[in-house]
């Protein structure tokens, strides 16, 4: 996948980030889905038989799950490095007094050109999702300039694209054994190196495959 080959892709991230619902996976709390149901906060990661070669040894962090679908952002597909000024214009954003790069990563198959911002929960504006009170994700563009002015996040990766699912079908597809879930951990999200994330994340496998 291309990314931030033409100022039309940026747009979109620029829109998506302003009215974040997507294929009718609504934004809410975590307790909307039923008692000890929901995956959100979880790593969801690609079991070694996965046939689908879009999910092969994919690790996901859910955002969200309840009766209506689930989200998730995958976190070990790296693309490129790109100057946070660059990713500010891009979406016209002011990135005078920016400095320093983010890590962009190709997110999942849906809507690739749609961008993310996962980072530590230390930050919050307007748009920030809390996914589990130590990671969150931010759905303000704002973010990125202050990321580039030293004020935002202590940890952070920009994500193009999603995985999504309707309502069941993650359920129906762990029950098949393509998937199984890690307690999501901070370190995992951000700090391992990323070619080795699927590995690491098969120790801490909590469904047995």
């Amino acid at each position: 996948m291309a990314l931030l080959r033409s100022r039309r892709v940026m747009l979109g991230f620029g829109v998506l980030l302003v009215s974040p619902a997507l294929s009718g996976v609504a934004w809410s709390k975590r307790e909307d889905a039923q008692p000890g149901t929901s995956l959100a906060g979880q790593l969801l990661v690609a079991a070694p038989e996965m046939s689908d070669p879009r999910f092969s040894h994919a690790v996901i962090l859910m955002v969200q799950h309840n009766k209506d679908g689930a989200l998730g952002i995958a976190i070990n597909r790296p693309v490129r490095e790109l100057p946070v000024a660059k990713l500010l214009e891009a979406l016209k954003l002011d990135s005078k007094g920016s400095d320093g790069t983010v890590r962009l990563f190709a997110g999942g198959p849906v809507q690739p050109e749609v961008g993310f911002i996962v980072h530590s929960a230390d930050y919050h504006r307007r748009g920030t999702v809390d996914i589990d009170g130590r990671v969150a994700m931010t759905t303000d563009p704002e973010v990125l300039r202050d990321i580039g002015h030293h004020q935002g996040p202590k940890q952070s990766l920009v994500a193009f694209g999603y995985a999504g699912w309707g309502p069941g079908q993650l359920e129906g597809e762990l029950a098949l054994g393509g998937w199984f879930t890690v307690p999501e951990d901070p370190k995992l999200v951000f700090d391992i190196d990323r070619d080795k994330l699927w590995d690491e994340t098969i120790k801490h496998r909590t469904i047995s495959l």
